[in-house]
């Protein structure tokens, strides 16, 4: 009779919970349960060191494994206490000494002290690690000078300790996002013990990053990476502040596809996607609004041309293309997550600063700019080569341009679609014709947009320099009047407009797929969430 009444219950449960009763337990659901968050991160990254970091994928992952001497706010991104526990600034504005916390330990349990954050900053300014953000720290007092071997003696550089707790660092010139600036990946310190011991301290790619041989400073650990499948993070027991980290781990899953990813996130397999096939969009606004994300982004889509190939070594024939980029269309009819057309490459509300208006699609303009090219209609141009990676969204973008130059120009565009990991290569080797990609802030100024395309910058990738333009960007970071600062800017900006060397597309929102049980995922417009303070309920 017991095992009957058993039997019986059982049937009920069943019914009552019907159609779930006897489905496999979900990712999401066991996630939920046990404080790990399942996450899509698009692309594979090629390593998990720092100071090479240069996509977001890469830059989601080493945040949760390394911190700095600030961190960020989880609602509006101001800079809080990280390493270090509280910082003093001098009356003129260049002088930062930071107070170190004493319980701050790597994840081998060793201290993080003001000289690794020398030792790594070190490490970054020096040529044969080819860090391509090394600029950022240009803002020290004689970064510059030592990274382009100016200086040889590091000694020189504006950074001192006074003891293994304090961090003095001079600038050279007043800042005012210095302390937004140093949350960039770029900044984090590493453990050049950790890294010496697998190869080279100075080089790239050593494998000093692989799980049993990484050692960061952040909440999190990596407890495993399997290239193209999935990457585990652990909660680190020797972070400073373990106590109030929430979530017991996450998985990040590089999903390059689209279509992919939503099918998974649909299934059950993920907490968060990267992105979602703008054909999807509507779909999800109208049936699943739950689910749906289209939080505000600093991220500005953009052709780059190469302008050490022929015929883009042309300005006429670039301002051509540019001319004839329908943007509305694009983002009217293909997007539809609330992006808004780019007609200059700074988006829209960063503070102290109004971009200058660049051309619109003009078709008659870029039509009379190819004949006095000396390629009326597009006759006689050789067919371009546009490369993407093998995002689904990006190659609609593609095809668009593709569409709109043959049709209304006469230029046959080639498509040449590769992994991501092999555009990113292409693009640092400079063997493109005219790369399809973006750009996501990495502070709320718009130098972090405009410093891209000096002529010394290892994001630039174009080939295009211009001595005015540098010169107004350097005159701009020293210029402490607001008001003559943005004019400066807006004129360097207008500057490379007028080159196209790049060409913008569009502002971007991120539209992506979120289950209600994640929880401390804020909008913001870095699209940074700090991982310490993301949980998770049932």
């Amino acid at each position: 009779m017991r095992r009957h009444l058993v039997r019986l219950l059982f049937a009920l449960v069943c019914l009552l919970t019907a159609p779930g009763c006897l489905k496999r337990e979900t990712a999401v659901q066991r996630g939920d349960r046990e404080q790990v968050l399942h996450r899509g991160m698009g692309s594979d990254p090629t390593d998990l060191d720092p100071h090479t970091a240069t996509n977001i994928a890469e830059m989601d992952v080493v945040s949760a494994l390394f911190e700095g001497l600030v961190s960020e706010d989880q609602t509006d991104l101001h800079p809080v206490p990280g390493v270090a526990s509280r910082w003093d600034v001098s009356s003129d504005l260049q002088t930062y000494t930071f107070h170190l916390r004493p319980e701050a330990k790597w994840s081998d349990g060793s201290p993080v002290t003001a000289a690794d954050f020398i030792a790594s900053w070190r490490r970054v300014l020096t040529p044969s690690l080819a860090a391509e953000n090394a600029g950022l720290l240009y803002v020290i007092q004689g970064a510059e000078a030592f990274h382009k071997g100016v200086a040889k003696d590091f000694s020189q550089v504006g950074v001192t300790t006074p003891n293994a707790q304090t961090l003095r660092v001079v600038l050279e010139h007043p800042t005012p996002y210095f302390l937004s600036l140093i949350t960039h990946p770029v900044w984090l310190p590493v453990s050049l013990r950790a890294v010496s011991a697998h190869g080279g301290a100075y080089t790239r790619g050593t494998g000093w990053t692989r799980p049993g041989r990484h050692v960061g400073n952040g909440p999190f650990k990596l407890k495993e990476w399997r290239p193209n499948d999935k990457i585990i993070l652990e909660k680190s027991p020797t972070y400073w502040d373990a106590a109030h980290v929430r979530l017991n781990a996450i998985h990040f899953y590089p999903i390059e596809s689209a279509e992919t990813e939503e099918r998974t996130f649909r299934t059950g397999g993920l907490h968060l996607t990267y992105g979602l096939p703008f054909g999807k969009v509507e779909s999800y606004r109208s049936n699943s609004p739950q689910f749906l994300r289209t939080d505000p982004y600093l991220n500005t889509y953009f052709l780059r041309l190469n302008v050490r190939h022929p015929p883009l070594n042309n300005e006429k024939i670039r301002r051509a293309l540019a001319l004839a980029v329908d943007r509305k269309g694009i983002v009217e009819k293909l997007l539809r997550g609330g992006q808004q057309t780019a007609i200059a490459i700074t988006p829209p509300g960063l503070p102290d600063y109004t971009p200058p208006a660049g051309s619109s699609a003009d078709l008659t303009a870029a039509r009379a700019l190819l004949t006095e090219a000396g390629y009326p209609g597009g006759k006689g141009l050789p067919s371009l080569e546009l490369l993407h990676n093998t995002s689904a969204n990006n190659r609609l973008i593609a095809e668009a341009v593709q569409e709109m130059w043959r049709r209304d120009l006469g230029i046959e565009v080639k498509l040449l679609n590769q992994e991501y990991k092999v555009v990113l290569a292409e693009r640092r080797a400079g063997r493109y014709q005219i790369l399809l990609g973006d750009w996501v802030g990495d502070y709320l100024d718009p130098t972090t947009f405009l410093d891209l395309w000096r002529s010394d910058s290892g994001n630039n990738h174009t080939g295009w320099g211009n001595p005015e333009y540098d010169a107004l960007l350097f005159a701009a970071a020293r210029t402490a009047d607001p008001a003559a600062r943005a004019a400066q800017l807006q004129k360097a900006e207008g500057l490379v407009l007028a080159a196209a060397p790049v060409i913008p597309i569009y502002y971007n929102t991120h539209v992506f797929l979120a289950q209600p049980s994640v929880k401390g995922w804020k909008p913001t417009l870095l699209d940074h969430h700090p991982y310490k303070h993301v949980w998770l309920e049932k």
